[in-house]
């Protein structure tokens, strides 16, 4: 990592509410990381207006330029590296990554995923939940890796399915835990105490839990 507060470019493709919590966060005195770049693959994410008014430079790479992942992805990755972030977050990145994209940035790309994984990954996840049951449901920060949402868990935060919840009441308050755990994460990489081993993070030395450090509300 270089010398300093840690840079972090944010991939997105839609409103941008994790890309908000993490844009608030670096600017609490004494952040230590900042955002550097915020690049969409869509042009009219609203998140690109989140970050145009915090003062970060944007970009779009549109996927529908492309004739395939492949090449959108070294478009991507270019991008990316001309602003020589020390991570990359996806939030809200609505795009399956080649696995050439996923080893460019082993060890230094972290997704939030709207589940306790190894619970749903992938869509619909709180349409799953509740449909399977669930007395709880959640959130979780990982790394990523080759296998879609099956990167080393890094922490979740639960909520409890209440009766007569929905698919959108549960969401409003999985994602009230998401702007939560995501700084908290990223700050925790930034300070050099989170790091990814080939299956697990560890955490100040320490391995974490195989579904990562536990936060309940």
């Amino acid at each position: 990592m270089s010398q300093g507060v840690c840079k972090v470019a944010v991939l997105i493709s839609g409103s941008g509410s994790n890309l908000q919590a993490l844009l608030d966060a670096s600017a609490n005195a004494g952040a230590d990381f900042s955002v550097c770049a915020v690049i969409s693959n869509k042009p009219e994410a609203f998140g690109l207006k989140r970050a145009t008014e915090a003062g970060v430079p944007t970009s779009v790479v549109d996927h529908r330029n492309f004739s395939g992942r492949e090449n959108f992805d070294q478009a991507l990755i270019a991008e990316i590296d001309s602003h020589q972030p020390d991570l990359v977050v996806l939030a809200g990145f609505m795009r399956i990554l080649t696995p050439e994209f996923v080893r460019h940035y082993s060890g230094r790309l972290l997704n939030i995923h709207p589940s306790l994984l190894p619970k749903y990954q992938g869509l619909h996840t709180h349409q799953r939940a509740l449909e399977a049951g669930d007395s709880e449901h959640g959130v979780t920060v990982h790394f990523v890796t080759e296998e879609l949402d099956g990167g080393p868990p890094i922490v979740q935060a639960a909520v409890p399915i209440k009766e007569g919840d929905t698919p959108e009441s549960l969401a409003k308050r999985v994602q009230v835990q998401e702007h939560v755990i995501y700084p908290m994460a990223v700050t925790w990489f930034a300070q050099g105490r989170l790091k990814m081993l080939t299956d697990r993070s560890q955490l100040d030395g320490e391995l974490l839990p195989l579904s990562g450090a536990r936060i309940d509300s």
